[in-house]
């Protein structure tokens, strides 16, 4: 569906053109009768996800499973006993 508004109407009236946005309308915005804008639904495309699209950007070091140096693994526990 498709509402023609003026300028004016349009800068007094945003927020409930743009609610009606939302249930389907689009806003045809003229000035002197010629449209030269529209206010239409924003609607969200989504990328597709592929498996293994990420291969190749991911590294995993040698030393991952290492135990963590005595210095960052104490500011982990610190920060956990002042959680209690």
């Amino acid at each position: 569906m498709e509402k023609q508004v003026n300028i004016h109407e349009a800068k007094t009236h945003f927020s409930k053109l743009v609610k009606e946005t939302t249930e389907g309308y689009e806003i045809v915005i003229a000035k002197s009768g010629k449209p030269i804008a529209k206010l239409v639904p924003y609607i969200e495309v989504k990328k597709m996800r592929f498996p293994g699209s990420s291969k190749g950007t991911v590294v995993i070091k040698d030393n991952f499973e290492h135990p963590l140096p005595s210095e960052v693994l104490h500011g982990f526990l610190a920060q956990n006993d002042s959680d209690n």
